[in-house]
C-alpha cells in the first residue's frame, strides 16, 4: 500500500487538501461575512428608511388632521361672518328703510298741506270774487260808500288794537 501510487496520490490530495482548507475558509468566511454584514446594513438601512416613512406618514396624517380642523374652523368663522354680515345689512337695509318711510310721509304731509292752503285760497278767492260781484251787483253807489267807510273804520279801530 506504501508502495502504491494512488495511495499517496490519494495522501497529497488530503494534505494538499488541509493546507488549502484554512485559507480557503477565511477566504470563503471573509466574503461571506461581507456579504452577511451588507445585507446587514441593507436591511438597517431598510428599517431606518420604514420607521422614517412612517414618523413622515404620521406627521403628515397629524398635518392633514390640523389641516382639516384647520379648514372647519375657517368655515365656521365664515358662517359667523356671513350671519354678521346679513344682520348689518338687514339693520341698515331696515333704517334706510324706516328713514325713506319717514321721508315719504313728511312729502306725503306737506303736499296734503300745501293742496289744503291751495284749496283754502282758491275757495277764499272765490268766496270773495262772488262776494265782490254779488255786491257790485246788489249795492247802489250810496250803500258802497257807506260800506267802504265803515271798513275803513273797522280797519283803523284794529290797526289801534
Amino acid at each position: 500500500m506504501l508502495s502504491d501510487p494512488q495511495f499517496w496520490v490519494a495522501v497529497a490530495f488530503v494534505i494538499f487538501v488541509l493546507v488549502l482548507y484554512k485559507p480557503v475558509k477565511k477566504i470563503l468566511s471573509s466574503s461571506l461575512d461581507a456579504q452577511i454584514d451588507e445585507i446587514k446594513e441593507s436591511i438597517e438601512e431598510a428599517e431606518n428608511i420604514r420607521n422614517e416613512t412612517q414618523i413622515t406618514l404620521s406627521n403628515i396624517k397629524k398635518r392633514q388632521s390640523e389641516v382639516e380642523e384647520e379648514i372647519k374652523e375657517i368655515h365656521s368663522n365664515a358662517k359667523e361672518k356671513m350671519k354678521i354680515l346679513e344682520s348689518q345689512s338687514k339693520e341698515k337695509f331696515e333704517a334706510q328703510s324706516s328713514k325713506r318711510e319717514l321721508l315719504a310721509k313728511t312729502k306725503i304731509d306737506q303736499m296734503i298741506q300745501d293742496a289744503n292752503l291751495l284749496i283754502q285760497q282758491e275757495i277764499s278767492l272765490t268766496a270773495v270774487d262772488t262776494a265782490v260781484a254779488l255786491l257790485v251787483k246788489k249795492l247802489n253807489q250810496e250803500e258802497k260808500q257807506n260800506l267802504i267807510d265803515e271798513s275803513i273804520k273797522d280797519l283803523s279801530l284794529v290797526l289801534k288794537n
